[in-house]
């Protein structure tokens, strides 16, 4: 099975390519205090239906360009 992320669109300016952010909880080693962290990732978005603010499930795949190898499984508006 392949990796898979939980996030949110933020750009959807290029062609069949949507940006996403995709946040995650960590904790400190030493103080155990949690803190937000957050990561976007270039996704392939075929029929280029994502709007922004749509959260969707990407999945890893097969390198597209030199930063996409990312893909849109599902979008949940």
């Amino acid at each position: 099975m392949r990796n898979r992320l939980q996030g949110v669109v933020v750009s959807n300016k290029m062609e069949k390519t949507v940006v996403v952010k995709v946040e995650r909880i960590k904790e400190h080693p030493r103080f155990k205090k949690r803190y937000k962290t957050h990561k976007r990732y270039k996704a392939h978005d075929e029929k280029g239906e994502c709007g922004v603010g749509d959260k969707v499930i990407i999945e890893e795949t097969r390198p597209m360009s030199k930063e996409k190898k990312w893909k849109i499984v599902n979008e949940q508006k």
